[in-house]
C-alpha cells in the first residue's frame, strides 16, 4: 500500500482533493473488511488498497460470494458509515500485533515481512487492521460508493499461492459522480471487446493457447488492413521491411540486456547445449543486422519495419482479452541516424502519428515523457541526454507533455502517446524511444562524412504498438462500428423474397468486383430480421433488392444507424462506397 500521513493533524476539510479521495477510498476498504468479517467471522482478510476509481479488499472465505452478497454488504457498510465511527492509529509492536492477529496468517505474514521495529494498527468501531494509515477521521467522511463485483487473485499476486476473493467497490465524493461513473462503466461493459470479439465473430481465446488469439475470417481481415495500411505508410516514409528469426541463443539477448533485465518476461528454454530465447521485441534482431554490415552516413537514416511475431511471458493472473496477451505482433521500427538527422526522424515520426491517428478517428494525443526506471542500462548522462533530446523534439515540433518520472523502458526514455477514448478513458498506444545504449553494446559504427567511425543514434518507434492490444482498444473505442475501409463485411444485399435472390447475388458480384467485402443473406427469413441482424453485426451498409430494385439494376440503401438513405444504382452505390474506402473517411457517406 501506498505509504500517507496516518494522523489526522489537518482537518480533513483542508486536505487536497486527491488526498481526501485517497483517503476516502481506504477507508471505504477498511469498513468492507469490517463487514466480511461481520457476515462471515471465520474470514482470514488480506489486503484493501484503494485503486483508481474505488478500492478492494482480497479474502479467504469459507464459500465463494454470490452477486446477491454484494448488496447485503453493502448495506453493511452504510450502517457504519451512518454511526460516524472515528478511525483511530497509531504504532504498536509486532509482538502486540502478533497477538491481535494470531487467527490472520495473511497479517502475521505481512507482519514478519515489515522491517521496522513497530507497525501501523488503525480500528474502528471492533475492526481492527494492520496498515500504514492515510484515512477519514471516521467512517461518516466517507463519500458515495457502491460494490461492484468479485473476482479472483492469488496472494501477492504470485499463481502458486492461495487463490483469495477480492471485492471491489467504487467510491467518489458526490454521488453524482458516483452516477457518472457508473453510467461509463456500463457503458464499457456493452462495449467490452471480448464480448464483441464473440458477437462479432473476430476472434477467440481459449485455455489450450492462454494469451494467444485464434483470429477468426472477419478478425484476420481487420488484422491484416490495419498491416496493410501500414505497410502504405511505410513506403511513404522511407522505411524498409525485414523478417528476423523467431528464436535466438541467449548471447544476443545478453548483448542488448534482455536477459539481465528482461528474462522474467521471456520465454527461455535449454535445447541440448544451448540456452535460446523466444524473442519478445524486434529491437536486438535488427541491431544485429545492422552490425552485419558496413554502413555510409550516406546510407543513413535507415529505418526497420517488422510484423514478426513476438512472444512474452505474461503471468496468467495478467491476461486479459487482447489487450493483455502471450503472442502478438508489433508495428514497431528501429531508425538508426546520426545526430544530425535526429531531430528530422522525430518530426517525421510525429507527421506520421497524426496521420494514422487521424485516419483512425482517435484525436489527439497526449504525450508523457518518461525517464529512467530503477532498473536501467546506460550511464546517468546517457539518460540525462536522451531525455533532453526527447523533449526539445516534442516542444520544437510545437507540443507539450508531462514527465512520468522512471516509467522509461530499461534501455531508454521514451515519449508515450495517450488518447481518450469515446467514453472517455485514457489508453497509451504509440511510443518512441531514444536507445543510446544498444548501440554501443552491439558496437554498431557507420563510416562519417570525416571518414571516421560513429555509433549511429537508435530510435525505437511505434504507432500502434502491440495489434492485438490496439484492436482490443479500438473495438472498444468504436463499439464495434469500424469505418468501411476496416470493416471486415462493408455490406450485405438482403432479397426481400426467395425469387429476388439470383439478382442479390449479381448485385454482390458487380460489387466484389470493384474490390469491395460484400455478402448475400438469403436465408429463409424476414427482410426486418436480416437488417437488424445486420445492423448487430455492424456491417456499414444493407443494400435491400426487390422487384422495382431488380429491373431499375439498383438497390435500396440502408446504413448501420437504420437511417433509409433511399434507392441508387448499383454503379452509383460501387463509386461511392470506393470512394468513401479509398479516401478513409471516418464518418460514412450519405449515399
Amino acid at each position: 500500500m501506498t505509504t500517507h500521513q496516518s494522523g489526522h493533524d489537518v482537518p480533513f476539510a483542508q486536505l487536497p482533493p486527491e488526498e481526501r479521495l485517497f483517503r476516502m477510498r481506504h477507508s471505504a476498504a477498511h469498513v468492507l473488511a469490517e463487514a466480511v468479517l461481520e457476515m462471515f467471522p471465520e474470514a482470514k482478510y488480506a489486503i484493501g488498497p484503494p485503486v483508481e476509481n474505488g478500492f478492494y479488499y482480497d479474502f479467504d472465505l469459507p464459500r465463494p460470494l454470490t452477486p446477491e452478497d454484494l448488496p447485503r454488504l453493502e448495506a453493511r457498510m452504510k450502517e457504519s458509515v451512518a454511526k460516524d465511527h472515528p478511525i483511530q492509529g497509531e504504532q504498536i509492536s509486532k509482538d502486540r500485533a502478533r497477538e491481535i492477529f494470531r487467527d490472520q496468517p495473511y497479517k502475521l505474514e505481512l507482519i514478519d515481512g515489515i522491517e521496522d521495529a513497530t507497525v501501523g494498527h488503525f480500528q474502528h468501531a471492533g475492526f481492527q487492521d494492520l496498515c500504514r494509515g492515510g484515512h477519514t477521521a471516521s467512517t461518516g467522511q466517507i463519500g458515495a460508493f457502491t460494490l461492484t463485483h468479485v473476482a479472483g487473485a492469488y496472494w501477492r499476486g504470485d499463481e502458486k499461492n492461495p487463490m483469495l476473493q477480492r471485492v471491489y467497490g467504487a467510491l467518489f465524493p458526490t454521488q453524482q459522480e458516483l452516477d457518472d461513473y457508473l453510467k461509463m462503466r456500463g457503458e464499457a461493459e456493452k462495449r467490452d471487446h471480448r464480448r464483441l470479439g464473440r458477437e462479432l465473430d473476430l476472434f477467440h481465446i481459449d485455455p489450450i493457447a492462454p494469451g494467444s488469439p485464434f483470429w477468426h475470417p472477419k478478425g484476420t481481415i481487420l488484422y491484416n488492413g490495419l498491416v496493410d495500411y501500414m505497410r502504405e505508410l511505410y513506403e511513404e516514409y522511407g522505411y524498409r521491411e525485414v523478417i528476423t528469426p523467431q528464436i535466438f541463443g541467449v548471447d544476443l539477448w545478453k548483448t542488448s540486456g534482455h536477459y539481465q533485465n528482461f528474462s522474467d518476461d521471456m520465454f527461455l528454454f535449454q535445447s541440448g547445449d544451448e540456452e535460446l530465447g523466444v524473442k519478445p521485441m524486434n529491437c536486438p534482431g535488427h541491431c544485429h543486422y545492422f552490425a552485419s554490415g558496413h554502413h555510409s552516413y550516406r546510407e543513413l537514416p535507415l529505418r526497420l519495419a517488422e510484423f514478426s511475431r513476438l512472444h512474452r511471458n505474461e503471468r496468467s493472473g495478467v491476461l486479459h482479452g487482447l489487450t493483455r496477451v502471450r503472442a502478438f505482433s508489433q508495428d514497431d521500427s528501429h531508425i538508426y541516424c546520426t545526430p544530425e538527422q535526429f531531430d528530422g526522424e522525430i518530426f517525421s515520426v510525429f507527421r506520421m502519428l497524426e496521420q494514422v491517428y487521424s485516419d483512425l478517428g482517435l484525436g489527439d494525443p497526449v504525450i508523457r515523457l518518461a525517464t529512467r526506471p530503477a532498473k536501467a542500462i546506460g550511464s546517468d548522462e546517457d539518460w540525462e541526454r536522451g531525455v533532453r533530446l526527447l523533449g526539445e523534439a516534442v516542444t520544437g515540433a510545437g507540443k507539450q507533455f508531462v514527465l512520468a518520472p522512471g516509467e522509461g523502458a530499461f534501455y531508454g526514455p521514451k515519449l508515450e502517446f495517450h488518447f481518450k477514448d469515446a467514453i472517455g478513458r485514457f489508453w497509451q498506444l504509440g511510443t518512441v524511444q531514444v536507445d543510446l545504449g544498444m548501440p554501443q553494446s552491439f558496437g554498431l559504427t557507420y563510416i562519417g562524412e570525416d571518414g571516421a567511425e560513429h555509433s549511429p543514434m537508435m530510435i525505437h518507434r511505434a504507432i500502434l504498438g502491440s495489434l492485438e492490444r490496439f484492436i482490443g482498444v479500438y473495438i472498444e473505442h468504436t463499439g464495434g462500428h469500424f469505418p468501411l475501409w476496416l470493416a471486415p463485411v462493408q455490406a450485405v444485399v438482403i432479397p426481400i423474397a426467395d425469387r429476388h435472390a439470383n439478382y442479390a447475388h449479381r448485385v454482390r458480384s458487380s460489387l466484389r468486383g470493384r474490390g469491395l467485402r460484400v455478402e448475400v443473406d438469403d436465408a429463409s427469413e424476414r427482410m426486418n430480421n436480416k437488417i437488424r441482424k445486420a445492423q448487430t453485426q455492424r456491417v456499414p451498409y444493407m443494400l435491400v433488392v426487390g422487384d422495382r430494385e431488380a429491373e431499375a439494376e439498383a438497390a435500396a440503401v440502408r446504413d448501420r444507424t437504420g437511417d433509409d438513405l433511399g434507392a441508387l444504382p448499383i454503379f452509383q452505390i460501387a463509386d461511392r462506397l470506393v470512394d468513401e474506402r479509398d479516401s478513409r473517411s471516418i464518418q460514412a457517406h450519405r449515399l
